[in-house]
């Protein structure tokens, strides 16, 4: 058997070699008067042994069967004849056949039948000629013509008629070039000859324009056999032909299907969707594409769901997509992303309220229904040259979210029926599409707003940093993140300074990280330090999953997140800091020098690791030290090492010259995207320290004495501050709080008085037990210090110290103080 392959109709087609069809010429008498190779090998039989005898010879004996000359009366009565027939092969086995007989007329009117045979188990639907041969078991229309060895039409059917035009007086004595164009006849007796030269059948794809659709060219498939004489001389070459323009429109139709499979909704960008279905249909379908989409379709907003009637104004549009084989595009009348307003009465409008689609064969640009509305809109598609039109409305979930215009002008042919199949099909492969990338960036707008509503609309570090943040989220593809940040004021003129990450993306990332962000507040008001703070976090994300996996109806979400916590003194410029699975910070002296503190990495949150405690690190951070606190968005890609990202990192803050908000923009650009996987997030802070005139201490003895001594040290510092008229409200906060210290404390006692932005109180004492205070009753002696502590203070609170507690309260400054 010989190799045959596939060749696009749209290239130069080689010949094809198909031995697995037979064909045999009778004439009237049922006498085999042409016999092929392919005949030979099906059925044993050489050309000397069948040319001459009846066909019958072939067929085995039965009873039932009709006599020759009946079956030839039936066979011209019906034009012919198919079935399945038991042929006998040489060596006495019976093949099952596929037979087709078809009537055959000569110049002097004569007939001669043509029978083709094939054997029903070699029929595969898979071989590469299955689309001809189902053709013809189909009982497809097959023209069928017969040329002598000087190429010119001796016998043909009326089938040929109708594939090119051509009648058969007008074909008898003639060659191909009398019915075909030059160059495709000039190809088809090319493989003619071959034919009869080397007795083979081969078979070419050609094109025609049919004579019943004279609007539309014809693809056909012809068969070619070489008739052979007893002698096996060639006697002649027959051809047959059918009609493959359904099949290779099919073809077409589910090449260009399977492209817009790949090419469209490749992101869940919904104006990115909007051009790459104008790519893709730009030159596959049309000349030109448009896609419009209602204006709030690219903001994440869904559409009405109703179609509108009649009188509505039609609802504005914007350009998504647009495509042309024309490279002056822009000459054209329409531009990307510019806003559309289609007139009430034209087809657009219309389109849109119905939800139907509209073709325009034969478009008229003259004045008219669709048009008269913009005479110059009219003159610039006429000078474009677009002479069909198809407009299709892209529906989506019961919503019409924008329209499809398809135009042709540089093809002749106006769009069809099929045509119009064909661009439904492809809009609704793109309406799910773009439904999915609206769903998505309604979830996404959602999220991204609860963040940044979550989020720290202004973070300040008091008298203790300078601080900036950017947040950057990640790209339509993978959607909003979890990461989170905050600055939060602590008592002493303390701050902290958080950064975490929580596990996946979407609105439940985000709103998870608001409880997280809530939950560090609280812990933080509680002036834990940094290591225990993360240890109360991490059952707070354990409890948080086991509260998820207990809802009904719902699938447990993974609850996991990385957390960086420090604490920032500027008394003493010492910075505390632990961080839960979360990158180090980096740490720029104020030469520029960047390090990675070398600090315990933790276990992140949620993980049920609690064997493993949190370790909090101490360091000491001269003024103007810069600290950049990130999630890993900000240093880690698919194709860069960490270190890669952190050598970047450290590259463009140490540039200490420049300022906060200045350094985070410049650490934003140099990120190898702007379209990061995973959301970024910076928080820098530079240190300052407060100056020792701020600051005010003295050691006091545990005794009664110590509350005397206390209030006028604070008198002598508050006058010397300039701060006369805080004096009374003070005296009694230190009365009160020294007062508890001897009571209830041990060992020494510290009075120390902070001014920054607000006045701080501080007593410690050797005591780690925190007071509790409670509403005393009328007849109550006692109970009531730290009742008035509140009472007089715009806050107070207890922290514990290395070697106890410290308990503090805080006085607003008058306005015309200024801190030193």
């Amino acid at each position: 058997m010989t190799k045959t392959d596939q060749t696009p109709l749209a290239k130069p087609v080689s010949p094809r070699e198909i031995p697995d069809a037979a064909i045999a010429m009778l004439d009237v008498e049922g006498t085999v008067v042409g016999w092929t190779h392919a005949a030979e090998q099906l059925v044993g039989y050489p050309a000397g042994e069948v040319v001459g005898r009846s066909a019958a010879h072939l067929l085995p004996p039965a009873e039932d069967a009709p006599s020759a000359a009946a079956f030839a009366q039936q066979c011209r009565a019906q034009d012919g004849w198919s079935g399945t027939v038991t042929v006998r092969h040489c060596d006495g086995h019976a093949i099952k056949m596929t037979l087709r007989i078809s009537l055959l007329w000569g110049q002097d009117a004569g007939t001669r039948w043509l029978v083709s045979v094939t054997d029903i188990g070699t029929l595969s639907s898979g071989a590469p000629n299955g689309a001809v041969r189902e053709s013809l078991l189909a009982h497809a229309p097959v023209g069928i013509a017969v040329y002598d060895p000087q190429l010119r039409c001796t016998w043909v059917n009326d089938v040929m008629e109708r594939h090119d035009g051509t009648s058969p007086e007008r074909r008898f004595g003639r060659r191909l070039r009398d019915s075909l164009p030059a160059v495709e006849a000039q190809a088809l007796e090319v493989v003619m000859r071959q034919v009869l030269q080397s007795g083979t059948t081969m078979v070419h794809e050609y094109r025609a324009w049919s004579s019943t659709v004279r609007r539309r060219e014809h693809a056909y498939s012809a068969s070619f056999f070489c008739l052979q004489d007893a002698d096996g001389t060639a006697l002649a070459v027959c051809a047959m032909s059918v009609d493959v323009t359904g099949n290779q429109r099919a073809r077409e139709r589910l090449a260009i299907l399977s492209e817009a499979g790949t090419r469209i909704g490749s992101t869940l960008e919904v104006m990115r969707t909007g051009q790459e279905l104008a790519d893709l249909a730009v030159p596959l379908l049309a000349d030109h594409a448009l896609v419009d989409l209602m204006e709030a379709v690219p903001f994440g907003v869904d559409p009405s769901a109703g179609t509108g009637k009649a009188n509505d104004r039609p609802p504005v549009l914007r350009r998504a997509g647009v495509a042309s084989i024309d490279r002056g595009v822009v000459k054209l009348p329409w531009v990307r992303e510019e806003v559309i307003r289609p007139f009430p009465t034209s087809l657009f409008a219309a389109a849109l309220r119905t939800g139907r689609s509209y073709l325009e064969s034969v478009l008229d640009t003259h004045p008219g229904p669709w048009v008269i509305h913009d005479l110059t809109l009219a003159q610039r598609v006429r000078d474009s040259g677009v002479h069909s039109l198809m407009v299709v409305p892209i529906r989506a979930r019961r919503c019409v979210l924008g329209l499809a215009v398809f135009g042709r002008s540089h093809e002749s042919t106006p769009f069809q029926e099929d045509d119009l199949l064909l661009g439904e099909e492809l809009v609704t492969r793109a309406a799910l599409s773009l439904d999915n990338a609206l769903q998505y960036a309604r979830q996404r707008t959602a999220a991204l707003t609860l963040q940044r509503d979550l989020l720290p609309h202004h973070v300040g570090g008091g008298a203790a940093l300078d601080v900036a943040s950017r947040y950057v989220p990640a790209d339509m593809d993978h959607g909003v993140g979890g990461d989170w940040f905050d600055v939060i004021k602590l008592s002493g003129a303390r701050v902290a300074l958080v950064v975490g990450d929580v596990v996946g993306h979407g609105i439940n990332a985000a709103a998870t990280m608001g409880r997280l962000r809530t939950a560090v507040r609280t812990l933080a008001d509680m002036e834990l330090p940094p290591h225990e703070l993360l240890t109360h976090l991490d059952d707070t994300v354990r409890r948080l999953s086991e509260e998820d996996a207990d809802a009904p109806d719902q699938n447990p979400a993974a609850v996991g997140a990385t957390c960086l916590y420090a604490v920032y003194d500027p008394v003493t410029r010492r910075c505390t800091m632990a961080r839960a699975g979360h990158p180090p910070p980096a740490i720029i002296d104020p030469q520029g020098r960047i390090t990675f503190p070398d600090m315990p990495a933790g276990a992140p949150l949620g993980l049920g690791l609690g064997l493993v405690p949190f370790e909090s690190v101490e360091l000491e951070l001269p003024e103007g030290t810069l600290l950049a606190l990130y999630t890993d968005g900000l240093v880690e890609s698919r194709d860069d090492d960490i270190d890669v990202g952190l050598d970047r990192l450290g590259a463009v803050l140490a540039e200490t010259s420049s300022s906060l908000e200045d350094l985070c923009s410049r650490v934003i650009e140099s990120l190898p995207t702007q379209s990061p996987a995973d959301d970024v997030t910076l928080l820098l802070a530079r240190t300052r320290g407060l100056e020792p005139a701020q600051v005010a201490s003295w050691e006091l003895p545990n005794e009664p004495a110590a509350v005397h001594i206390a209030r006028q040290a604070a008198t002598r510092q508050l006058s010397g501050w300039g701060l006369e008229r805080l004096v009374t409200t003070v005296e009694l906060i230190v009365s009160e709080l020294v007062t508890n210290a001897i009571r209830y404390g041990g060992g020494p006692i510290r009075l120390r008085l902070i001014q920054h932005q607000v006045l701080t109180c501080e007593v410690s004492d050797s005591n780690a037990s925190h007071p509790r205070p409670r509403q005393p009753h009328i007849i109550d002696e006692q109970g009531r210090g730290l009742f008035l502590v509140a009472q007089l203070s715009r806050r107070w609170g207890c922290r514990t110290a290395r070697d106890g507690k410290v308990v503090w309260a805080e006085q607003d400054l008058p306005s015309k103080a200024v801190a030193l």
